[in-house]
């Protein structure tokens, strides 16, 4: 069986790692190179760094940034915020990374999946998939209107968002999911905006229907608070990465212990040494 993977992530804004609830209400969480650090140390399996504003601002990623941080670890290393060309994830992985994640690119140009699988292999293109469920939010960040059928109960995966979360689509999760898979993707990094900071817990339904239909690995974000949201999500949830940010930034989980608790409950890990 394949191992269990623990992803710290970097959201970065202005050069500081920072972190919200729902994607609101930012807090400094520290200087995005150290933690890097701290978490390669630590026995982290992976690393995501998130330009969180780079789409917005209409910028690309913090390149500088992303080269003192691939100086700094020796574990894969993935970059998003703010990719849309060839030329975007050729100077990234220039600079260090192992893969790119692209989410509000490509919802407006699906066909740059392809390109990019093409171009670098599939292993480098992680599709990430910021989904929110009108029925539990009628009011999302920045949502005008969303078109009468696609609001209610029965939606259960949600809406892609893009933007950081400030821009709801008209696309249903699963379907796209399913997509980007077909495109060419090797990864699909899921967050719940609803769960997202919350520390309740991550979004097991949505988890498990992205998981169970899918055929390349889902990486699970939004909502870790305790050790047991990561066997939940391991269990029910059928992810095979769980990725956190503020419990490990302000150091209310470590990642040893995390992965000591899922070894211990027949979670396979890969343990340090």
């Amino acid at each position: 069986m394949l191992t269990k993977r623990i992803i710290p992530c970097l959201d970065v804004k202005d050069g500081r790692t920072v972190k919200g609830v729902n994607f609101v209400n930012l807090r400094d969480a520290g200087d995005a190179v150290e933690l890097a650090a701290v978490y390669a140390e630590q026995g982290a399996d992976e690393l995501v760094f998130l330009d969180i504003t780079a789409t917005v601002e209409g910028r690309g990623t913090l390149i500088e940034l992303v080269r003192r941080v691939a100086h700094t670890i020796n574990i894969p290393f993935t970059v998003g915020g703010g990719i849309s060309s060839k030329a975007d994830v050729s100077a990234l992985l220039n600079a260090g990374a192992d893969k790119v994640s692209i989410n509000s690119a490509a919802v407006r140009n699906p066909g740059l999946i392809n390109e990019l699988a093409l171009e670098f292999g599939s292993q480098c293109i992680v599709v990430a998939i910021d989904t929110r469920n009108p029925s539990l939010n009628p009011s999302p960040v920045g949502r005008d209107s969303i078109s009468p059928s696609l609001r209610g109960e029965g939606l259960g995966v949600g809406l892609v968002h893009t933007h950081g979360g400030r821009k709801p689509t008209e696309l249903l999760t699963l379907e796209w999911a399913k997509e980007v898979e077909e495109r060419g993707a090797g990864e699909i990094l899921l967050t719940s905006m609803d769960t997202d900071g919350t520390k309740a817990g991550f979004a097991l339904e949505l988890t498990a229907a992205i998981s169970k239909n899918a055929n390349i690995p889902v990486i699970a974000s939004g909502g870790a608070g305790t050790m047991e949201h990561f066997y939940d999500v391991f269990t029910e949830g059928y992810a095979d990465a769980g990725l956190a940010a503020s419990i490990f930034h302000f150091k209310e989980i470590e990642i040893p212990a995390l992965k000591q608790y899922l070894h211990e409950r027949g979670v396979p890990m890969r343990m340090s040494r």
